[in-house]
């Protein structure tokens, strides 16, 4: 739908904003609001923690937006031996610092709570609408983030906050704002929702279709347009998660289907030049493939050349991560660019006498194998699997015919499911850019809704 623009423009004096509907006038938000951080009790004394009361909140809670449960709740004696204030329901609460995308994030209360001094509360006077501020703070996220400089560790402070600009319509037009996003955003987010649920369904489906092919066989319509027994005699696995098997199938650890030992990248770091060969470790492997575009970096060729003494990358090669938070995710290798791999990454290359690499890797993708992966890792400071245990996971394995037929089928199932899965999350990105770019125009009065709310 197309807005209609306000009749008339002038000049703003914001620094974020070019120009203003003439009725709107303009204010740095220190002379509109009240700011305050919060404050902690100390977290070694239990008497401020437990059988608590006060709601008390941290800077994660931002985002959820609207604020309907506390974080944590705090004693009476907590509160008065700490900085933590009251901060009434319907005032704002931005994030001062935090991970990743949490500073400059900002949420509105829909209780009275505390808060600890990685936050600010946010309580503007009579001539703000707390919704209407709410939509432009969040319009302004990347402002307002770079207000404390590009290094990730650098916060915000109250000083900065009250340096915020502020374009102010009318009480009554910040209201009718407010209620014209509420509605808006309520909409897309709601087709938002239903698009995650697809996808969540999506995947749950290609997982469980990836899981029963792997370890049973085609299913039965399309094992008889292969001329494959539909329903073939089962054998117990001796795997307790794992059931039965076909028959004519058996159980092989990885070490005993490979043409070269299983392998790593180098246990150093090396340097990493403007240019040369691109180098890859866990972060590359991506929804099963490997991304060159996610590589930590390239290295030079003489490095690369020492690297290869050890392991060359192939098409067709399979890597599994073994240690890290993605210990056990899988990628197989679809191009014939150079490039080298680090020591987080293991290297399976198939004996295509014995299996066929794209059959592997779904196998190797599937619930019964990462389940394998799980109970087999050891915890230092992450999760971790060592070589040897690799080489020693079983994989199950029809004969190497029934493989290709198996690894086509998935190929193109799998496909399928993907580009669906890709379809909605391409919904979702557009319905995400749509709807900042409408929070971004009425906030900023290119888009007159004082009729349609």
């Amino acid at each position: 739908m197309k807005y209609a623009a306000y009749n008339e423009y002038k000049t703003s004096p914001m620094t974020w904003l070019d120009q203003l509907p003439t009725h709107w006038t303009a204010a740095s938000l220190r002379w509109m609001s009240k700011r305050y951080a919060g404050g902690t009790p100390d977290k070694g004394n239990e008497a401020y923690w437990e059988d608590g009361e006060i709601p008390w909140i941290n800077s994660g809670a931002v985002n959820d937006g609207y604020i309907t449960e506390a974080s944590e709740l705090i004693t009476r004696e907590g509160f008065a031996n700490s900085s933590a204030k009251w901060i009434p329901k319907g005032a704002l609460v931005m994030a001062l610092a935090g991970q990743g995308k949490t500073k400059g994030m900002v949420a509105q209360l829909g209780i009275p709570t505390t808060c600890n001094q990685s936050m600010a509360a946010l309580i503007p006077d009579h001539r703000f609408e707390p919704r209407y501020l709410y939509y432009w703070l969040t319009a302004n996220y990347q402002n307002i983030r770079n207000m404390a400089g590009g290094e990730a560790r650098d916060g915000l402070n109250l000083e900065m906050l009250g340096s915020i600009p502020c374009p102010v319509p009318p009480v009554d037009e910040q209201q009718t704002i407010a209620r014209f996003l509420d509605a808006k955003t309520a909409q897309i987010d709601a087709l938002v929702a239903q698009k995650r649920l697809l996808i969540t369904k999506l995947k749950e489906k290609r997982s469980a279709l990836i899981a029963r092919t792997v370890t049973r066989g085609l299913p039965p319509e399309a094992a008889k347009a292969a001329g494959l027994e539909p329903n073939p005699e089962m054998k117990d696995s001796g795997v307790d998660w794992l059931a039965q098997i076909p028959t004519h199938w058996r159980l092989r650890p990885l070490k005993r289907i490979v043409s070269i030992p299983i392998t790593d990248g180098p246990h150093e770091t090396p340097e990493f030049p403007l240019d040369g060969v691109p180098f890859v470790s866990a972060e590359a492997v991506k929804d099963g493939r490997v991304l060159l575009s996610s590589m930590r970096g390239y290295i030079s060729r003489e490095d690369h050349e020492r690297y290869s003494r050890k392991y060359f990358p192939r098409k067709r090669d399979i890597f599994i991560v073994k240690s890290g938070s993605t210990t056990g995710k899988v990628a197989i290798v679809d191009f014939d660019d150079e490039f080298n791999v680090w020591s987080p990454l293991a290297a399976v290359r198939c004996d295509l006498w014995k299996a066929l690499p794209e059959f592997v890797f779904y196998a190797l993708s599937s619930e019964y194998f990462q389940g394998l992966v799980q109970v087999s890792w050891s915890f230092g400071t992450q999760p971790n699997i060592g070589m040897g245990v690799i080489g020693n996971l079983a994989v199950v394995l029809p004969p190497i015919f029934e493989q290709r037929l198996i690894a086509e089928f998935l190929g193109t199932e799998v496909a399928r499911m993907n580009s669906l899965i890709d379809q909605a999350q391409t919904a979702i990105d557009r319905l995400t850019e749509y709807r900042q770019a409408l929070i971004t125009s009425a906030v900023t009065g290119k888009i007159d809704v004082r009729e349609l709310a």
